[in-house]
C-alpha cells in the first residue's frame, strides 16, 4: 500500500458537495451550478486568490445544512420557510474543522439581504456572502423543463430588481455582464459542468493530504449523522469499532488512518434517502428498502470519484455485502472482500444493534451476541473479525461508547440548541 496519500482538492470538494443534490433530478448539480455562477461573478469583479477560493468552497457547499432530501427540496423550490435554519446548521457544521472555518460564515449568511447588512461591501465576509447569495438565487430561478437561452434574459431582468435591495450592485453588474454571454447560460446548465469546474475552478492544481481528507470527512460524518435523532452517534459508532478492530487485528498506522475515513464517510450515500423512509417507525415495505439498498451505491459512486481513494471507496460501501455474495449492491463473493471491507461490515452491524432506532431499542450483550454469531455461522461475516469483537468486547464497547457520548453531547448541547434558539 502507498506510503502517502493525497487527491485533488477540487476533485474532493466537487464530489462532496454533490452527494445530496443527486438526491433528486429537479436538484440536480444546484451547488456546483451556485458555484460555477459565483465564479464568473467573482472573476468577472476582479477577485483573485483567497477570497476567490473561499466564495468557490462556500458555493460548492452553502447548502450543507439542509441535511434532508426534503428540507433541501423545499429550499430549492422557494418554498414558505425559516432560511435560517439550514445557515445555521451549516456554519455550526463548517466552523468545527479549520480547512472550513473561513467559510462558515459566508454559509451562514448566505441568504441575507444587502438592506441587513451593517457593514460596508469591501468587507472580504459581506462580498462573498453576497455572491453567494446572488449565484444560489439565479440557479433556484432556472426552470429546468425549458430552454435556457428561452428563459435567461428574464432572468437577468428579476436580478436587475434586486440591485441595492438584496444585492449589492458591485456584485449584479459584474453578474450582468458575465450573462451577456450565451457560453455562460449553456455552461450553467451543462451535463458536463463537472469536468469544467475541476479544470476551471480555483483548485486545478490544489493537492490535500490524509490528514486535510480525514478533518473534511469529520465534518460529513456530522453531517450523515445529525440527518435525524436516531442516527446521531451511528456513524461515530461505526468509526471507533471499525478503528479499535483494526488496530486488534494488527493493521498498519496507515490503513488505521484510512479505515477511520472509509468509517466516517460509509453512509453517506444515506444523504440522498428521504427522511421519511430512515425515520419510519415501522417495518419497510419492499419499495422502501429497495431505496435503502441504494446508499451504499452513492457511497462507492461519491468517493471513488475522488481519484486515489478506491481503498477507502470499497471499505465505506461495501458494509452491507456479505461473503455469500449476497448482501448489496454489489453483490461481491468472498474473495472480492478484503479485510478492511470484512471489519466494517461487523463494526456496521454491531453498532446498529446496540442502539435505539425508531423500530426497536437497542439490544443487550446477549442478544447481540446472538445476533452477529448467526451471521458469521451462516458464513455471511468474517468469524475472525466477530471473534475479535467478542474476545475484546468490553474494552470495544467501551471506546465506542465514550466516543458516542462526545458525539451526542455536541449534537445535544450545540447543535439542537442553537436551533431551538433560533425558532
Amino acid at each position: 500500500m502507498q506510503r502517502q496519500i493525497s487527491v485533488n482538492l477540487g476533485n474532493l470538494l466537487l464530489s462532496l458537495s454533490e452527494i445530496t443534490d443527486i438526491a433528486n433530478p429537479n436538484i440536480a448539480q444546484h451547488q456546483q451550478r451556485t458555484a460555477f455562477i459565483a465564479l464568473e461573478i467573482a472573476r468577472q469583479a476582479g477577485i483573485h486568490s483567497e477570497l476567490l477560493e473561499n466564495i468557490f468552497t462556500a458555493s460548492l457547499l452553502h447548502d450543507i445544512g439542509a441535511i434532508s432530501v426534503e428540507e433541501k427540496i423545499a429550499i430549492h423550490n422557494l418554498d414558505p420557510m425559516n432560511y435560517d435554519l439550514h445557515c445555521i446548521r451549516g456554519e455550526l457544521l463548517l466552523e468545527q474543522t479549520p480547512w472550513f472555518k473561513k467559510i462558515a460564515k459566508i454559509v451562514r449568511n448566505h441568504h441575507k439581504n444587502w438592506e441587513d447588512w451593517d457593514e460596508p461591501i469591501e468587507n472580504p465576509e459581506v462580498f462573498a456572502s453576497q455572491v453567494v447569495l446572488l449565484a444560489d438565487y439565479v440557479e433556484r430561478h432556472i426552470d429546468r423543463n425549458k430552454y435556457i437561452l428561452h428563459q435567461n434574459k428574464t432572468i437577468i431582468e428579476m436580478v436587475k430588481d434586486l440591485k441595492n435591495i438584496a444585492v449589492h450592485e458591485q456584485i449584479v453588474n459584474p453578474f450582468i455582464e458575465a450573462s451577456k454571454r450565451e457560453e455562460f447560460w449553456l455552461d450553467v446548465v451543462s451535463p458536463r459542468l463537472y469536468p469544467v469546474l475541476l479544470h476551471n475552478g480555483p483548485y486545478r492544481n490544489a493537492e490535500i493530504d490524509l490528514h486535510g481528507i480525514a478533518l473534511i470527512a469529520e465534518v460529513y460524518k456530522d453531517i450523515i449523522d445529525f440527518k435525524s435523532p436516531f442516527t446521531a452517534t451511528h456513524t461515530t459508532g461505526v468509526c471507533a469499532s471499525a478503528e479499535i478492530l483494526s488496530r486488534l487485528f494488527g493493521l498498519t498506522e496507515l490503513e488505521i488512518n484510512l479505515m477511520k475515513i472509509a468509517g466516517n464517510l460509509h453512509d453517506i450515500g444515506k444523504l440522498i434517502i428521504p427522511n421519511s423512509i430512515l425515520e419510519k417507525p415501522g417495518k419497510l415495505t419492499p419499495d422502501e428498502f429497495a431505496v435503502i439498498k441504494c446508499h451504499t451505491y452513492y457511497t462507492f459512486y461519491v468517493i471513488n470519484t475522488i481519484g486515489g481513494l478506491q481503498q477507502i471507496a470499497e471499505w465505506a460501501a461495501y458494509h452491507h455485502e456479505t461473503l455469500d455474495g449476497n448482501g448489496y449492491p454489489f453483490h461481491c463473493k468472498a474473495e472480492e472482500i478484503d479485510t478492511g471491507s470484512r471489519i466494517m461490515a461487523v463494526a456496521d452491524i454491531f453498532t446498529a444493534i446496540s442502539e435505539d432506532r425508531p423500530y426497536r431499542s437497542a439490544m443487550a450483550k446477549d442478544e447481540v451476541y446472538k445476533t452477529i454469531k448467526n451471521l458469521s455461522d451462516k458464513k455471511l461475516l468474517d468469524f475472525r473479525m466477530v471473534d475479535l469483537l467478542f474476545d475484546h468486547y468490553d474494552s470495544v464497547n467501551t471506546y465506542v461508547q465514550e466516543k458516542q457520548w462526545a458525539a451526542k453531547n455536541f449534537y445535544e448541547s450545540r447543535f439542537l440548541k442553537v436551533l431551538e434558539m433560533s425558532k
